[in-house]
């Protein structure tokens, strides 16, 4: 009989050269950056300032979300369908007419003007996650098409030939004021 040695791999660099292909990839690959909600927080108040500027009653509207998902809109019940356009007529309204550019009803009970106009949002702690993103939507869609008509009937421009400055216009006209709060 032969001798019966049993040929083998060496195995011992094996490790470092899973380890140095798990590094490559790491370094490599691309790692998606998912933002959520965009929001701007608001500035810290400067020392000696007075930032609690009080809101007439009539200037928020007020959103809150129950456990079960029920959307309540300045205290009567609602559907998320009939929520953007609960919303716009909210902002465009012109209470105090002071609003040259806004197509309201001009009711007193409703909103000033847009720049005065706020939206406070209150979501029960136990309200389906997804009630949360669609109510968040459709703020965002009332301002949205707000802006987007503010753009071609006062600027007469769109949306891409707007210039720096008629962003500024624009989001002066119709600001994204939001009070949010959790229950």
């Amino acid at each position: 009989m032969r001798n019966s040695n049993m040929p083998s791999v060496n195995a011992g660099s094996m490790a470092d050269i899973a380890f140095l292909l798990l590094i490559f990839f790491l370094a490599t690959s691309m790692i998606r950056n998912d933002k959520g909600i965009v929001r701007d927080l608001p500035q810290p108040c400067p020392p000696g300032a007075e930032c609690n500027i009080p809101l007439k009653k009539n200037n928020i509207f007020s959103i809150s979300v129950n456990e079960k998902g029920e959307i309540m809109a300045n205290e009567v019940t609602t559907n998320i369908e009939e929520l953007k356009n609960l919303l716009k007529d909210f902002i465009d309204n012109n209470g105090d007419l002071s609003c040259k550019y806004c197509k309201g009803e001009k009711l007193s009970e409703s909103s000033d003007n847009p720049k005065k106009a706020s939206i406070s949002l209150t979501i029960h702690r136990e309200a389906p996650y997804q009630n949360f993103i669609s109510v968040q939507d459709e703020i965002a869609k009332a301002y949205f098409e707000l802006r987007e008509k503010y753009v071609s009937e006062v600027l007469k421009t769109n949306a891409k030939e707007m210039t720096g400055d008629d962003l500024k216009k624009m989001q002066e006209a119709y600001p994204f004021r939001i009070i949010e709060s959790a229950l």
